[in-house]
């Protein structure tokens, strides 16, 4: 799998990109002002992410998606990794993920990468998307936000 990064004159992985968020214009938005990578295999793009600086030591993990059939394979595990040394190589001290209540794949993915638990922010999902979002049998709510200290890590 090579993973690089998207020329702001190259078109979104939109399809990829809608795999972790429903919203297409909250997408453009975090990605006019992100930095877009994009995984591919084969020709083939099959995962994506963004990173958006919060401010000049924190970037957040915006978007990270792997295409359905290529998901149980490691891809995404390979993903967080390399958005972990990306932010380190841009010397960022932190990195910031959020994630649903029911998310509880990714949560588990998170937290095996290093990240831990900085807070919920409750009814977020409630109050950011129109239409209700269910994952797992579990309407999807809060955001589980976490983070990464890229200076305490191996990367």
């Amino acid at each position: 799998m090579d993973i690089r990064q998207l020329q702001k004159n190259e078109a979104l992985p939109m399809g990829l990109l809608l795999e972790a968020d429903p919203s297409k214009e909250l997408i453009q938005e975090y990605a006019a002002n992100g930095f877009c990578y994009v995984a591919q295999q084969q020709g083939e793009s099959i995962g994506a992410y963004i990173l958006l600086p919060l401010n000049t030591t924190t970037i957040e993990i915006k978007n990270i998606a792997i295409a359905a059939s290529q998901r149980g394979k490691g891809y995404g595990k390979k993903l967080v990794e390399h958005a972990l040394s990306e932010a380190a190589r841009m010397r960022y001290k932190t990195v910031e993920i959020g994630t649903g209540n029911s998310s509880l794949d990714q949560l588990a993915l998170y937290q095996k990468c290093g990240f831990r638990v900085l807070g919920i922010d409750r009814d977020f999902f409630i109050r950011n998307y129109p239409e209700p979002i269910f994952e797992n049998g579990i309407q999807c709510r809060d955001m589980i936000r976490l983070e990464f200290k890229t200076e305490t890590s191996f990367i």
